[in-house]
């Protein structure tokens, strides 16, 4: 009863950590996307809540979001290219939205338990990463 619907054993963790990089890095990308095409418009929308200025902060956001999403797509540097994404959800769900209640900030926890997966999982084999590790 090897990989059928009814074992308990993973169908296919590569095509799993596919699909959540996909999944999860796309999402990203058009967050991301969001906030690069309306960046003047972000400037105004962000507060200086890590200390570090606004624009500093907008565009780190950005270079999480949009472009980690890329290589999370990607699986290029997969576990490095989550981390700051892992660190904007951080910020996001206990420090920017710390008094907001839990429906306003599920989906940036639901983003940092995903990029947790998705570090603990890796790549997987359909990635750049797996590609070029065979070189």
């Amino acid at each position: 009863m090897k990989n059928s619907i009814l074992s308990t054993q993973p169908l296919s963790t590569d095509l799993a950590a596919l699909l959540l990089r996909l999944i999860v890095g796309g999402l990203f990308i058009y967050h991301g996307y969001g906030k690069l095409a309306n960046y003047e418009t972000m400037l105004q929308m962000f507060t200086d809540i890590i200390g570090i200025g606004v624009k500093p902060t907008v565009i780190l956001v950005i270079f999480a979001e949009f472009f980690c999403g890329i290589f999370v797509v990607l699986g290029l540097f997969t576990r490095l290219s989550i981390i700051p994404i892992f660190i904007t959800m951080i910020v996001a769900f206990f420090i920017a939205h710390a008094k907001d209640p839990f429906q306003n900030k599920e989906l940036a926890f639901a983003y940092l338990l995903l990029s947790i997966v998705i570090f603990v999982l890796g790549s997987g084999r359909f990635s750049l990463d797996a590609a070029f590790r065979k070189k």
